[in-house]
């Protein structure tokens, strides 16, 4: 996995994990992959992959199952989608105007291109 320098290391593993829940290829009673294995994995220091766990833990996505491990809580999804739409609205959609104001396109614009793709998936 590529790391930005946007964002902590930790916080951007934590976001891949939840968005595995959020899809669903994580489910609520799903094992989590350990630290180490994470660490291992995505070539991070298994501090910094424990720090991952525990911030998915501390958001109530995930719970730690002491000897065993973590899971996907049964509460997850919810949460992992309650935080995507937060971090949507808090970062990119301030991005977005941005980049709206500098293109000079306007709201007509962005609903005619959501009715095409709206046509298009049906």
């Amino acid at each position: 996995m590529r790391f930005n320098n946007d964002r902590p290391i930790f916080a951007q593993i934590a976001e891949l994990l939840a968005e595995d829940v959020l899809s669903g290829r994580l489910a609520p009673g799903s094992r989590l992959p350990s630290a180490r294995e994470l660490a291992v994995s995505l070539e991070v220091n298994p501090n910094t992959a424990a720090r991952s766990l525990q911030s998915l833990a501390d958001s109530g996505i995930a719970r730690c199952e002491r000897g065993t491990g973590y899971f996907v809580a049964e509460p997850g999804p919810e949460l992992a989608r309650a935080e995507r739409r937060r971090r949507f609205f808090d970062e990119e959609l301030p991005r977005l105007w941005k980049t709206m104001d500098e293109l000079g396109l306007g709201l007509e614009e962005l609903e005619r291109r959501w009715a095409e793709r709206a046509s298009a998936k049906e």
